[in-house]
């Protein structure tokens, strides 16, 4: 509790001074008071913590743009600071099925509508919780069948009769919020609703990511598994040469060992990538809401997809704004201090309200003929509880500085997701280049190995070496180039986004809103 908030609500713990400067005795007057008095609310007023006032993300300054590779998916990508996230950004790798893979799976996926149904739960507490702004207002009635043994009574004389009771009754009740406890409350489940609905924003972004990182590693084992079935026939084809050449006398039976030995190094590489692309299209069925066996996708290949080329770079306190995480954290947090007014409350007095109106009669005809009411002011005051009050209190503000702990851990780590995949932007492209020299000076260094060993300048165990040194240079290429894809798609998860609009601020909902019931 800041300081100008305890001022103000011991202001309204103050007795009010009447003629003689003691408290008001008659009940109406109290609750007059009492009335008087809702405006004060006990606990703190929740400010959000104040943005970090870093001007970068990155320790070292990004370059403007990243290294170019002559080759599809080796273009510069530029980091513009200029550039917004468009909410739809998977669009930006140019491919119309992927486009559609996401759109399913948003709106087909289990987790989607199972935070959908979170959030429509969340708004229902919250109204709820206002219920208890107001007064409470119930109705009864009963009828009962007695009989009564007047001997029991002290009446033998009467014998027993047997009647019929009807009883009916309202009853209003009303507690007066004075010190806003109720109103706490209210303002600790608005905040649960609110890191509720930045929960259902984190299952839009991650379920997007999750499906345009799958559907590239889908695109990246095809182009190893192609590179692997290029590399195992040339594999076959030395082998085929090498036996020739051991039945004309011109190689050793190592020679032929050697090449079968690469052969069947090379094809046991195949299955695993087999099980993984197969584990990828289970997985991408799983996000479209699908069993895998209804999963009838052609797949994807890199070829057909573009890198995107202009890389958005924010500030840090327009990530701690955009990331969903650091939002619903500071949902958590608010909902944590509102908790803390809700435990003070409890330990100021409690004023109430509570009135009926009834009647009981032997016939539904003279029932409320002779009616009664009753009205009554009531005032309670903890005053022992074996501390359990107190305790409740320094709970929540434990459970207050445990949030904001927490808080500051999230930010922390989003800005180190946002550091670790602009560098991981910057060396891929380097890894890539590196790779793709690395490749055309093994494919080069090979195919002189092959003319000089048909001519009988170099032996089988040459042929092999630069045989093997471009197999790993060719898969080696392809997981580069995979790489730049993916982790572009894991730096516009990592700058969170806005589902509500586009990137020029114009009106662009890519998703329905949350269905209600």
């Amino acid at each position: 509790m800041d300081n100008n908030e305890s001022e103000r609500c011991e202001s309204c713990l103050t007795p009010a001074e009447g003629r003689g400067g003691a408290w008001p005795y008659r009940t109406g007057s109290a609750f007059a008071i009492a009335a008087l008095l809702t405006a004060c609310a006990v606990g703190p007023d929740f400010k959000p913590p104040a943005p970090p006032l870093a001007r970068d993300v990155t320790e070292e300054p990004l370059p403007d743009e990243t290294r170019a590779t002559p080759v599809p998916g080796g273009e510069a990508q530029a980091f513009r600071p200029d550039v917004g996230l468009d909410s739809r950004w998977w669009t930006a790798y140019g491919s119309p099925e992927l486009d559609r893979l996401v759109e399913e799976a948003l709106r087909n996926n289990p987790n989607v509508a199972s935070a959908q149904a979170a959030l429509r739960a969340a708004e229902q507490q919250v109204v709820a919780q206002r219920g208890a702004l107001f007064p409470s207002l119930s109705g009864s009635f009963n009828a009962t069948r007695q009989k009564i043994n007047g001997a029991t009574e002290g009446f033998p004389q009467a014998g027993s009769f047997v009647f019929t009771l009807y009883n009916a009754s309202v009853n209003l009740s009303y507690n007066f919020d004075v010190f806003g406890g109720v109103r706490r409350g209210i303002e600790a489940q608005e905040a649960a609703r609110e890191a509720q609905r930045e929960e259902l924003q984190a299952t839009y972004q991650t379920l997007a990511a999750n499906v345009v990182t799958t559907a590239l590693l889908e695109a990246s084992l095809r182009a190893q598994i192609d590179a692997t079935d290029g590399l195992i026939a040339s594999a076959q084809h030395q082998v085929d040469l090498s036996r020739k050449q051991f039945e004309l006398g011109g190689a050793a039976r190592s020679d032929v060992l050697s090449a079968e030995s690469n052969l069947a190094t090379l094809e046991a590489t195949l299955p695993p990538l087999r099980q993984q692309l197969a584990m990828a299209r289970s997985q991408l069925a799983v996000y479209l809401g699908k069993p895998p066996a209804e999963y009838g996708e052609t797949g994807f290949d890199l070829a057909s997809l573009r890198l995107p080329r202009d890389i958005p770079v924010m500030l840090p306190s327009d990530i701690v704004r955009q990331r969903p995480d650091i939002r619903r954290a500071q949902a958590q947090l608010h909902q944590a201090s509102a908790q803390i007014g809700v435990a003070t409350a409890n330990m100021l007095p409690q004023f109430g309200l509570s009135a009926s109106y009834g009647d009981s009669a032997q016939s539904l005809g003279s029932l409320l003929s002779n009616s009664v009411f009753s009205l009554a002011g009531n005032l309670a005051q903890p005053l022992f509880q074996g501390g359990a009050l107190n305790a409740k209190r320094r709970a929540a503000i434990a459970l207050y500085d445990q949030s904001l702990a927490q808080y500051r851990q999230t930010v922390l780590l989003a800005f180190k997701n946002v550091a670790d995949t602009l560098r991981a932007l910057d060396n891929d492209a380097q890894t890539l280049n590196a790779q793709y020299r690395a490749q055309r000076a093994a494919a080069d260094s090979l195919h002189l190995i092959e003319q000089r060993f048909g001519l009988g300048g170099a032996n089988n165990l040459d042929l092999l070496v630069a045989q093997q040194q471009y197999d790993r240079s060719r898969i080696a290429y392809v997981q580069a180039l995979a790489a730049r894809y993916q982790d572009t798609a894991a730096l516009f998860l990592a700058l969170g986004g806005d589902w509500e609009r586009g990137a020029n601020g114009g009106a662009q909902r890519s998703l329905p809103p949350p269905s209600r019931q």
